[in-house]
């Protein structure tokens, strides 16, 4: 990735830290333990996966720099699991504050990593191996997505414009597959639905009982 993308993606996710942190003022502990718009998921269970998935990046960038390759989440997918169930029922003061101190302590990961962290790679929970300049990007994506699955007034139609158009270039090379038979309804499906609710459907966070089966993103 070229230096001018990766400033874009870190700016983008930025932004998107500071419009989750807004919306999270003066968030209630009743609000924290309803159910969130993710299956079994309370809103503090968003939150809490939240603040993991940044403390699992802060991670990389440290071993990174001393070059070395560490899993992400320390024990792969049970422990990221078992993470974010450790403290999702703390109150909703508890969990904005963690959600604010690990976004500055990730934002100022970015801000001073060196160039051998740059030119890192960690290994994700499938077991894939990925290089580090991927991350922002992938963060940008957790916060715009799981923003909109709080389910408190932010949604898909809320998404920045440039992380729409950031996540359907990764996502429309791999849409046909998902499709199938269907690949060529493409166009007018996105023609019919706009950017934002296309990508909802191609996410997961929204459907159409006359639209095609899809399989699974990602």
């Amino acid at each position: 990735m070229d230096a001018e993308g990766l400033d874009d993606e870190v700016t983008g996710c930025a932004a998107a830290h500071q419009r989750l942190l807004t919306d999270l003022d003066g968030l209630t502990d009743v609000q924290a333990r309803a159910d969130s718009l993710l299956p079994k998921w309370t809103v503090g269970h968003v939150l809490n996966h939240l603040v993991r998935n940044a403390e699992s990046m802060i991670r990389v960038f440290a071993a990174a720099a001393d070059g070395l390759v560490v899993e992400r989440y320390v024990g792969g997918s049970p422990g990221r699991d078992a993470g974010i169930e450790a403290g999702a029922d703390r109150s909703a003061d508890e969990l904005v504050a963690d959600v604010r101190s690990t976004i500055w302590r990730l934002e100022q990961s970015w801000a001073t990593a060196s160039a051998a962290a740059w030119h890192g790679r960690c290994v994700e929970t499938s077991g894939r191996e990925i290089p580090v300049p991927h991350l922002p990007f992938l963060r940008w994506r957790e916060v715009e997505i799981h923003h909109a699955d709080l389910g408190l007034g932010f949604t898909f139609d809320d998404w920045s414009a440039e992380y729409v158009a950031a996540e359907l270039a990764e996502q429309l090379p791999r849409l046909p597959e998902r499709v199938g038979g269907a690949a060529d309804a493409i166009p007018s499906i996105r023609a019919e639905l706009g950017d934002h609710r296309f990508l909802a459907w191609i996410v997961g966070r929204w459907t159409r009982p006359d639209l095609p089966a899809i399989g699974p993103w990602k």
